[in-house]
């Protein structure tokens, strides 16, 4: 038998069933020399009891007691399970090994067989259902919209955000991501994805404010065929497409209370049952959340649960607006540039100075997404290389007037705070260098510092 680290289908987990003590023990023996994890069942009632296990392969026994390998297999499939099957029997003729592969087995082993034979089997089997999976993957990813991950930005915000980005990557840890609309939620928790050691597994993410109460618990936990009117087949949910990887929920605060308890089961459990079946499956999945509202008050008022608003709160990071940065504006305009450049094949076109002092000057109601959508606009609507101010005039109207009122006025608020009180300390209490940082004036930054001692802040610096 050949050595285990050199074997392409090394270290997976794989469920022996077999009647025959003997032969199943020594199966499982060999599979574990060559570095698998194994587990054994006796029988067919067992491994379908053990259903929230994660398998990678099974390989069953044909002729048992009860109910025989072709009946589980029959059974598994019925129940979404795509886990590749391999059949042992003493009994190999023709129809069996044609009535197997009907049925959706990978292949079939005639009995007495030795180490070599099945540990190559094994291999083959394997591979095939790794490719099944990344199939399955890419099939999902192709409704996703894929943005950069990565942070576009020389502030002192983004460098902070980035601190933490890093800090926060490869730890298990749900990571809570607020700011307004547009700010880069998901570029932020793409490029924490990208950081991670799950880089190679899927990312995938739900708008929980696009879907209603049923549709969204359908889309996270999947449902048997049948559970509900219009579930005509199984469907898997992105909890399951997602295992190994991460998962993005967009828009946290939009999600039913109902359903926001079986969402804190799935966090604390990392279990989960699809709609119609009791059956628990386990689950290895990163969640990553984005809110632009102030969870803590959406749970003073009872329209969010606290228990799980703690739970996601583990690992935050505020976002600020785009106009509390306006040393972002420039390098943001200038990506946005090249994207539109690349993606037309031409030279990038510029921005005049007069048109970058119009940009610093707007208060950016719709933050980065909007400061994308008015470059883009402009690329379209000039012939010329440069882009200069009579053009995007128009398009920053009287909303750069409007203030930080409303629902996310305490939110707003406290990423600020949060943001001016990290750079003092950054630059160890220096206000003029912090205040050049954040792009305000020292008597500005001054005022805000007392605002802050009288409202009861600890400043350290």
């Amino acid at each position: 038998m050949g050595n285990a680290s050199n074997r392409p289908g090394a270290v997976r987990r794989i469920g022996v069933v077999d009647d025959n003590e003997i032969m199943r023990d020594s199966l499982v023996a060999t599979l574990e020399a060559a570095g698998h994890d194994v587990v054994g069942f006796a029988s067919a009632e067992a491994i379908l009891a053990a259903a929230g296990d994660r398998l990678d392969l099974l390989i069953s026994d044909l002729k048992m007691p009860g109910m025989d390998g072709i009946a589980l297999l029959q059974r598994l499939r019925q129940a979404g399970v795509e886990t590749p099957v391999i059949l042992m029997t003493a009994y190999g003729t023709i129809d069996t090994a044609v009535k197997a592969m009907r049925f959706g087995a990978y292949d079939y082993i005639t009995k007495p067989f030795d180490g070599d034979k099945i540990l190559t089997l094994v291999d083959r089997a394997l591979a095939h259902g790794q490719l099944q999976r990344e199939n399955e993957v890419l099939r999902a990813e192709l409704s996703e919209t894929l943005k950069p991950a990565r942070l576009i930005g020389v502030s002192a915000a983004c460098d902070e955000v980035t601190k933490r980005i890093t800090l926060v990557a490869n730890s298990q840890a749900t990571v809570l991501i607020q700011g307004e609309s547009g700010t880069g939620k998901e570029v932020i928790a793409r490029t924490i994805h990208a950081a991670s050691h799950r880089r190679d597994k899927p990312m995938l993410a739900v708008n929980c404010a696009a879907l209603s109460k049923g549709l969204l618990e359908s889309e996270l936990f999947g449902h048997e065929a049948g559970s509900f009117t219009g579930a005509d087949k199984l469907r898997r949910g992105r909890f399951e497409l997602a295992d190994g990887g991460t998962l993005l929920l967009d828009e946290i605060s939009e999600m039913d209370l109902a359903l926001q308890a079986k969402l804190l089961r799935v966090l604390q459990e990392k279990t989960f049952e699809r709609v119609g079946s009791s059956i628990s499956r386990s689950v290895d999945v990163r969640v990553i959340v984005t809110t632009n509202r102030d969870l803590k008050q959406w749970v003073a008022e009872g329209k969010f649960r606290a228990d799980l608003y703690y739970r996601l709160n583990v690992v935050p990071i505020l976002v600020p607006p785009l106009r509390h940065r306006p040393q972002d504006i420039e390098p943001l305009a200038e990506y946005f540039n090249q994207q539109v450049a690349c993606r037309e094949g031409r030279p990038p076109k510029r921005l005049t100075p007069a048109a970058l002092e119009a940009l610093r000057r707007y208060r950016w109601p719709g933050n980065v997404r909007e400061l994308q959508n008015i470059i883009e606009r402009a690329n379209v609507l000039t012939e010329q290389g440069l882009i200069d101010d009579d053009l995007i005039a128009p398009w920053l109207d009287g909303a750069a007037a409007e203030t930080d009122q409303g629902a996310d006025g305490n939110l707003l608020a406290e990423m600020e705070r949060n943001l001016i009180l990290s750079t003092l300390k950054r630059f160890d209490g220096h206000r003029a260098r912090t205040s050049s940082a954040l792009g305000i004036g020292v008597r500005t930054l001054g005022l805000k510092l007392k605002r802050y001692r009288e409202e009861g802040v600890l400043i350290e610096a």
